[in-house]
């Protein structure tokens, strides 16, 4: 069979991540399936690395192309892989945008190409291409475009994986031109195809990438016709839909799309749950997000760090407070409930005693660990003080096992807006001040608070 497949101009994506299967479902909105052979994650980019983007900003910016060769030509040749891959991610992500980098894009993955660990990679094609697009280098854009079609030939799998991620990559970052090209492409390839897999696979892009455009509603006709193709949709295709409506504030869409989905026979869970929570805290509606913790309640679905998150980011009380450095911060739940209004009290009321707290902790006899990883700063602060009153209750209890050691992991910021400035360990650090706890931060990791069991529980019950 021929495909003539039209080339679309351009992706990018929130970062490098280098996959080839379909989505899989967690409690985000969606991850993948990563090649073994060339991984680039939303690393942590090294101190070495800082400083040659620094110094590559500022060669490009002056205009003097061989030093900025040389300068690449030299950090490729005496980089490792993963650091490489990692200077090349944070130039092409949507979070980090360097406009005083997208000259160099190209040529630093040119010099990548000829290193002997190199595996060439759709995703990472269809990320720089996009790059290239947006920051109007359309010729070199094109150029790659029509390598990779050269290159994937007519493998129907591999040619709509990179069409998938082109349509999803063009999405994220509203490009209507962009989006609009990839998906007829797309679109041509799954008229085309007689393979179950591409049909599938296109479909979920499709449906993904007109939500993420802001187009539920052309989602939604899709998705019947997918229905009326023999194609049931999944979670993922409602989620997306459901999501949509409710960011765009059509919540009586959002509800009448939970209802289809309940009639597909598909159970509501607590990602969708979550997407719900969210969509009405971007329009401040409390008393609608009190109401929906209340349903999860009455449907037995699990609260989640991102639960937490996604409440408490609403909530303008507990925000003001957390920036706020001259404040007093309550240290105590019941204190906490007490400050907050109406709607902010009752959320917090709803989400304190669910299983999350359980969830995070470990207690045996070696150590009580408190995780926090995920929890944004707000959530952070929720959970440290359900924990707090927790410990206290617990070192009450005679028969209470003592920990040797109690551990609170907050992180050291790799992953924050500005790195190793942890929101949430500055939170943590100011309430064990407050409190005058012995916990300090782990000489061995920074991203620790640490101390001895014995010591805690004389904390809260001093004799």
């Amino acid at each position: 069979m021929e495909l003539r497949l039209c080339p679309p101009p351009y992706v990018i994506g929130d970062s490098v991540r280098l996959f080839s299967k379909a989505p899989k479902r967690y409690d985000g909105f969606c991850s993948y399936h990563f090649r073994p052979n060339l991984q680039v994650k939303c690393a942590t980019l090294t101190k070495q690395s800082h400083r040659f983007l620094s110094t590559l900003a500022t060669t490009a910016a002056a205009g003097d192309h061989s030093a900025t060769n040389r300068l690449i030509r030299k950090f490729v040749a005496s980089s490792p892989k993963s650091i490489t891959l990692n200077v090349l991610s944070d130039i092409l992500s949507s979070r980090t945008a360097q406009p005083g980098l997208c000259s160099v894009a190209r040529i630093l993955y040119s010099r990548i190409t000829e290193t002997s660990w190199f595996a060439w990679n759709s995703k990472l094609v269809a990320d720089l291409v996009a790059f290239l697009d947006k920051n109007g280098q359309i010729v070199d854009s094109e150029t790659l475009i029509s390598e990779a079609i050269s290159k994937l030939g007519i493998q129907e799998r591999k040619l709509v994986n990179f069409y998938c991620q082109l349509v999803e990559s063009q999405s994220k970052h509203g490009s209507e031109r962009g989006f609009r090209n990839a998906y007829a492409c797309l679109h041509e390839l799954l008229y085309n195809s007689s393979s179950i897999y591409v049909k599938r696979r296109a479909y979920e892009s499709m449906v993904t990438g007109l939500c993420s455009m802001k187009r539920p509603q052309e989602a939604e006709s899709l998705v019947k016709e997918m229905k009326a193709k023999g194609f049931a949709p999944a979670a993922f295709e409602y989620r997306s839909i459901i999501y949509a409506y409710g960011t765009l504030g059509l919540f009586e869409d959002m509800k009448r799309s939970l209802e289809e989905m309940k009639n597909d026979h598909i159970a509501l869970d607590t990602v969708c749950s979550n997407m719900v929570l969210s969509s009405y805290g971007v329009h401040n509606k409390l008393a609608d997000m009190v109401l929906w913790l209340q349903i999860m309640k009455t449907s037995a679905l699990p609260f989640s760090v991102r639960t937490y998150n996604s409440v408490l980011n609403s909530c303008p009380k507990i925000t003001s407070m957390l920036q706020d450095k001259s404040g007093d911060l309550p240290v105590l739940i019941e204190d906490l409930i007490s400050v907050l209004d109406g709607d902010e009290a009752l959320l917090v009321e709803e989400l304190v005693g669910s299983s999350v707290l359980r969830e995070v902790m470990v207690w045996d006899a070696m150590e009580m660990k408190l995780d926090l990883h995920g929890a944004h700063v707000g959530a952070a602060y929720v959970i440290i003080l359900e924990w707090m009153k927790e410990m206290r209750l617990k070192f009450e209890n005679e028969s209470c096992v003592i920990p040797a050691q109690v551990t609170v992991i907050c992180g050291s910021g790799n992953h924050s807006i500005v790195r190793r400035e942890s929101p949430v360990k500055a939170l943590i650090r100011e309430i064990m001040f407050r409190t005058q706890s012995p916990l300090r931060i782990d000489r061995k990791n920074t991203g620790c608070f640490v101390a001895k069991g014995k010591a805690v529980k004389n904390w809260w019950l001093p004799k």
